[in-house]
């Protein structure tokens, strides 16, 4: 009998930019059992005052991988923060340069994996928080 639990994730957003979480970006959660298998849109959220999901489901016995996809482009427009930019470069048709971001990542059972997104209008970097 085996006595591996499912793994757990979770994610905050920080706007770099500014300094402070991002509000109010929407998340959708996805899984795969292997890196063949096709994704399986868990659920959806979005970030609260703090830029944090607090609500993202569990993850299914048997997930090897799983991707993060945060609405970006709503996020901006609200906040005008690439178009305010000086010598920015001219806003796309979306007015956001990265209008969504994609993150994928292996998971492995029993442990839990908090995925921070550290977002400004032109650039993103993520990294394995704690």
């Amino acid at each position: 009998m085996s006595t591996q639990t499912t793994a757990s994730v979770s994610t905050h957003i920080l706007d770099t930019s500014v300094g402070r979480p991002a509000a109010s970006v929407a998340v959708s959660l996805s899984a795969r059992g292997g890196s063949r298998e096709p994704w399986v849109v868990l659920g959806r959220s979005a970030t609260d005052a703090d830029g944090r999901c607090r609500d993202l489901p569990a993850l299914p016995e048997g997930t090897t991988h799983v991707r993060l996809d945060f609405e970006t482009e709503a996020y901006f427009h609200s906040q005008k923060r690439a178009e305010a930019q000086q010598d920015a470069p001219a806003p796309r048709d979306s007015g956001a340069f990265f209008p969504e971001v994609a993150i994928t990542f292996a998971v492995t059972p029993g442990e839990h994996f908090h995925v921070p997104l550290l977002l400004n209008p032109f650039g993103y970097s993520v990294y394995r928080g704690s």
